[in-house]
């Protein structure tokens, strides 16, 4: 089966003034589009076209460098969308505020560990919280579009919260400050997304 591109939940306008709209139009117009054609191209009469995305992901041969690229940077950009709100913001709640208070001690204690693997992420890559079965976070980062679903990755779960610090995803309106736009980042979750997730896969 092809993959195609997630319509948006909301207006590339909507983000504003935390993502602006140029670079949401770039981002998903162009850069996950790209990813989009460029997977169904390289599992295209193969076994794996009949893979969903997260089975491709999780059963990947990882030397095969245009599927982990561009599968990768499909599933995650597709995550990524989802967890994205006008309305978001503000504070966990649900079972996932408690477990992050019980493992980070409170909210403010979990963005510090996430935005520290966002910025320590040298070059492109991604910041995650995943959660394993049984309820357990953890914070993990990875390079380029490699993501938590892939074999031997080093960081594992499900992937709950997805921070994209590619410089696409910030550099037009941020240039250089990757600390400003992940402040603002939390300015848009959806907690409502996060919690879900996190019911699902715990």
């Amino acid at each position: 089966m092809s993959f195609t591109l997630p319509e948006l939940a909301y207006p590339v306008q909507s983000l504003e003034p935390n993502i602006d709209t140029k670079t949401m139009e770039i981002h998903h117009g162009k850069h996950h589009a790209a990813y989009v054609t460029n997977v169904n191209n390289a599992i295209k009469d193969t076994p794996m076209d009949a893979m969903s995305i997260e089975e491709l992901m999780a059963n990947l041969d990882l030397t095969n460098m245009p599927v982990r690229n561009n599968g990768g940077g499909h599933y995650n950009h597709s995550l990524f969308w989802t967890l994205l709100s006008p309305h978001g913001g503000g504070n966990p709640s649900g079972n996932v505020a408690l477990a992050i208070n019980e493992q980070f001690g409170s909210f403010d204690g979990l963005k510090e560990k996430l935005s520290q693997a966002a910025m320590t992420r040298f070059g492109s890559g991604w910041a995650w919280l995943c959660v394993h079965k049984g309820g357990k976070l953890e914070v993990c980062s990875t390079p380029n579009q490699d993501n938590p679903l892939m074999p031997t990755i080093g960081c594992g779960g499900t992937p709950i919260i997805g921070i994209d610090v590619w410089e696409h995803a910030y550099y037009l309106q941020y240039q250089n400050r990757r600390a400003d736009y992940l402040a603002n980042f939390f300015n848009v979750l959806n907690w409502e997304v996060v919690e879900s997730r996190f019911n699902t896969f715990k």
